[in-house]
């Protein structure tokens, strides 16, 4: 039987298999496909990690840089760099042969026995330095007071102090600069200067310490120095009783007392100490490094010591500092004058007065006087400022001494006239000590508010041994200046009793007894 190719002859047919993809195929597919996009997302996460670390070096970068340039712009601001050219002088072609005098003012209503050389009268050094200077002239001075207008009545007193006025406002006429450092703001003298061309520089030891600034110092042409107890007052030539040196042709230790200066100078108006300085303000020589030199053909060293310690830049000893150590560094004798002594410090804490002891210079002078024997004597000035509770340390001091063997320390107060306005005759304004091998001449009172706050400078030159050469120095000119004031008429000693506000009214009325009673008052304990 044929087959009928008809197709509705036909039984029903099965539908030829469809050939779809392996379900095994699709799945790896799909985990193909999924496992790609995984890998796709963490290429991206691990780019994206990437970018923001890159992204946070960068802003680290820059910040860093940002960091860099304010630095760099604080220490542009805070000081010039570059410093001042210091007129090529540096520390290896710097003088070190100088020439060193003894300049002192002593009233004309104090008489001094004619025994010894006599020193240079301070004007006298004042105008020599003038005479000298030929490119600037640098002016430290707590006070600026050369021509008195209230005094019309004693022209004679205030002739010198005019006379320096005039020196100094003619230097424009010689082409010499005048830099003044000060903290006056309101000085009639100062503006008149600055209108002949000084520059004058205001220092704010108010916002800095709240203190004043204290220090006194000329320097002329890089090369001559002045450094005392003087300041730029008619008193300091006519009234009161200075000691100070003139050192001539001694450009290292000028250079040094010059960054000094520059130090004050770049404080012009600022509020704040600059946390990085210049170079050109590091102290080049100290008490660990002093500078040897030749001082009128004898050999010496000698550096500079600043206060308060908030002024004392890199490498440079405080005044306390220098104080102690020319100290320690006697052997026999230590002679001591200054105008007020008083080992307190006067601080406000939230505003109520604190006063605290302060033992530095107080307790070294206990430690060479017990300890080693060494002979102490200290003259202060007593005048209307006198504080009642010197005469309370001073007591303690002398007591020391009592039934101990090789063991002296003496005390006596120079006292003189004074007059109605406060103006002292024969104040003894002096600020020095000279032991048996160094001197120290400074611009504070021993005072412990002085060397805290207050900005002052100090000269510490200290004699080499050599048995060879005994021409007198600078230290024998000091000791006998002292011994000559110290055996005047005008230095009168402490009485021994408990009443010391009885002592401080003896001492103003000048009925004080001299030393003979005074030995013999101590020599009792029971009246103490």
């Amino acid at each position: 039987m044929e087959l009928s190719d008809d197709p509705r002859s036909r039984g029903p047919v099965e539908a030829p298999p469809v050939h779809l993809p392996c379900v095994s195929q699709v799945r790896s597919s799909s985990y193909s496909a999924v496992q790609q996009q995984g890998y796709s997302a963490s290429i991206f996460l691990r780019r994206k990690d990437k970018l923001e670390q890159t992204q946070q070096k960068c802003i680290a970068i820059f910040a860093l840089l940002c960091c860099f340039a304010v630095l760099v712009a604080l220490i542009f601001s805070s000081v010039d760099i570059w410093g001042d050219d210091e007129d090529g002088i540096t520390e290896e072609n710097c003088d070190r042969d100088c020439h060193i005098e003894l300049v002192e003012n002593i009233p004309g209503d104090l008489s001094f026995p004619m025994d010894g050389t006599p020193h240079l009268p301070l004007s006298v050094g004042f105008h020599t330095l003038l005479d000298q200077a030929k490119h600037s002239v640098e002016v430290v001075s707590p006070v600026w007071d050369l021509n008195s207008w209230e005094l019309e009545t004693m022209p004679s007193a205030i002739k010198q102090g005019q006379l320096l006025f005039q020196r100094l406002l003619s230097l424009k006429s010689r082409g010499v600069k005048l830099k003044i450092a000060s903290s006056l703001t309101n000085s009639t003298e100062l503006k008149a200067l600055a209108a002949h061309n000084a520059e004058v520089h205001f220092v704010n030891m108010t916002a800095f310490t709240r203190g004043g600034l204290h220090s006194s110092f000329w320097i002329v042409d890089r090369k001559h120095i002045y450094i005392g107890s003087a300041d730029m007052d008619w008193r300091s030539f006519s009234k009161r009783k200075e000691l100070g040196v003139v050192v001539y042709n001694c450009s290292c230790l000028a250079l040094d007392l010059h960054r000094v200066f520059s130090f004050y100078w770049q404080l012009h108006e600022r509020d704040y100490i600059p946390s990085i300085w210049s170079k050109r303000v590091t102290a080049l020589y100290g008490r660990h490094d002093a500078l040897e030199l030749q001082l009128n053909a004898t050999q010496a060293t000698a550096y500079v010591s600043t206060s308060p310690e908030l002024f004392c830049s890199k490498d440079r000893t405080r005044d306390v500092d220098a104080i102690y150590q020319v100290i320690q560094s006697a052997k026999t004798f230590i002679f001591i004058s200054v105008t007020d002594y008083l080992p307190l410090v006067n601080r406000s804490f939230r505003g109520t007065p604190v006063t605290r002891y302060w033992s530095p210079i107080d307790e070294v002078i206990r430690e060479a006087v017990v300890l080693r024997g060494i002979k102490v004597r200290l003259l202060i000035s007593f005048w209307k400022k006198t504080h009642p509770l010197t005469f309370n340390f001073v007591t303690s001091l002398k007591s020391l001494c009592m039934q101990l063997l090789n063991c002296s320390l003496e005390v006596r107060f120079f006292s003189h006239k004074e007059q109605k306005d406060d103006i002292q005759h024969g104040l003894n304004h002096n600020k020095y000590m000279v032991t048996d091998n160094a001197v120290y001449i400074g611009n504070h009172d021993w005072v412990g508010s002085d060397f805290a706050i207050n900005a002052g400078v100090g000269l510490v030159i200290k004699m080499k041994d050599n048995l060879q050469d005994r021409r007198a120095t600078i230290l024998d000119r000091v000791k006998a200046a002292f011994e000559r004031d110290w055996r005047s008429r005008y230095a009168k000693s402490l009485q021994g009793n408990k009443d010391q506000q009885g002592k401080y009214r003896n001492l103003q009325q000048a009925t004080i007894h001299m030393e003979t009673k005074e030995d013999n008052e101590w020599s009792n304990p029971s009246t103490l």
